[in-house]
């Protein structure tokens, strides 16, 4: 049987617990026999390796109780220390092992209060009964060094833990906004639609009952597309690993001619223009541009007295620039203001996302206008980290 050394842990905690408890013990057991140089060994090896049996079995118990595994661990170290054995490394792995499992579970003050404790129990301990003719510094560096590394490196990962879980929250908070804009954009475009072809419907179905049906036939093609874009968007909230049905395709500039076809029968004549040679986009940046023509078409769908839109994409060297009017007088256009309403205030995050910008406001010659521009690369680490 093969046993999943990543896995195995995590399911028998209590094996694993023993399991390092005795490799502990092995560490340790070489210690015992460690004397100064040129000396033999004064004392029997058996009480050294008792009492860090009893440390490193202690251990076990490091994550769920780190502060009394501390206590017993630096008992048991002081024992070692009184009885005279060299204090080496090897001596002082269990206690070394407790504070950074205590380090790592606690904040750094208590972290460093037992750690600095631990030290000056040690330290008079081997002053007063250390093994004779071991150099003073040997006493006062040796266990300072050995017991603030662990320390250390116990709060360093548990920084660095807490700097993973923050970064995980943030970026699902910053998916559940993503997808909360996508879901504006869906269902604010597709019920506005629907709004408008079903009063089409019922101002024709008598007076011209063959256009009625054409406009009804066409409400059913928006409602399917709404369900459609609907179903693709709220699969991103599913599990990882759930693969039972693919994900639609994201849609991009190569599907604005769709886009814009939807708005006729709502009442919309929407013309596109493209200036520059066409040139792909990051994938981030295409997702966006779709949003936001659709978005802007709605609004002026819902807001505006002309019936007519147009778009103009024009590609420079390193952005597009997306524009999206529709023409009228001023008294005649009721367009939301640049600075209210969440359709605008989502184009614009849509454009900063992605390293753009995006303005809004009527124009000097009447209407309104929204203009984005997009970069063609997508944004280097350094970008994103100072954005």
């Amino acid at each position: 049987m093969i046993i999943d050394l990543q896995r195995y842990p995590r399911g028998h905690p209590r094996s694993a617990a023993a399991a390092a408890a005795a490799a502990f013990l092995a560490c340790s057991f070489a210690g015992s026999f460690i004397t100064l140089p040129g000396r033999d060994l004064d004392i029997a090896w058996w009480p050294g390796v008792l009492l860090t049996g009893v440390s490193c079995t202690v251990l076990m118990w490091r994550r769920s109780h780190p502060r009394t595994t501390v206590v017993l661990t630096t008992a048991c170290t002081m024992g070692v220390v009184a009885l005279g054995y060299v204090v080496t490394v090897l001596l002082l792995g269990p206690l070394m092992v407790a504070l950074f499992s205590l380090a790592a579970r606690t904040r750094r003050r208590v972290a460093n209060t037992f750690a600095c404790a631990s030290i000056a129990l040690l330290v008079v301990t081997g002053m007063l009964d250390g093994p004779a003719g071991e150099p003073l510094l040997f006493r006062l560096l040796g266990p300072t060094a050995w017991l603030l590394l662990p320390t250390a490196l116990g709060t360093a990962s548990r920084l660095y833990r807490a700097y993973l879980e923050e970064e995980a929250r943030r970026r699902v908070s910053d998916e559940r906004i993503r997808i909360a804009r996508d879901l504006h954009d869906v269902v604010a475009h597709h019920l506005v639609l629907t709004k408008l072809q079903a009063g089409a419907v019922v101002r024709l179905v008598r007076a011209r009952p063959a256009e009625a049906e054409q406009v009804a036939t066409e409400l059913t093609d928006t409602a399917a597309a709404a369900l459609s874009e609907l179903k693709a968007t709220v699969g991103l909230l599913r599990r990882a690993d759930d693969t039972e049905q693919p994900m639609e395709p994201t849609p991009g500039v190569a599907q604005l001619t769709e886009l814009t076809a939807s708005f006729q029968s709502a009442g919309l004549a929407v013309t596109v223009a493209t200036e520059g040679e066409p040139r792909p986009l990051p994938a981030g940046a295409d997702l966006s541009a779709y949003r936001i023509v659709q978005e802007a078409l709605t609004n002026v769908t819902k807001h505006a007295t002309t019936r007519a839109a147009e778009v103009r994409l024009a590609y420079s060297e390193d952005h597009l620039c997306i524009t999206v009017t529709n023409d009228g007088s001023a008294a005649s256009v009721n367009s939301p203001s640049p600075r209210g309403g969440y359709g605008i205030i989502g184009m614009r995050e849509r454009a900063r996302s992605v390293g753009g910008e995006l303005r809004a406001g009527p124009r000097n010659q009447g209407g309104f206008a929204v203009v984005t521009q997009l970069p063609l690369r997508p944004r280097s680490f350094q970008e994103t980290a100072t954005s």
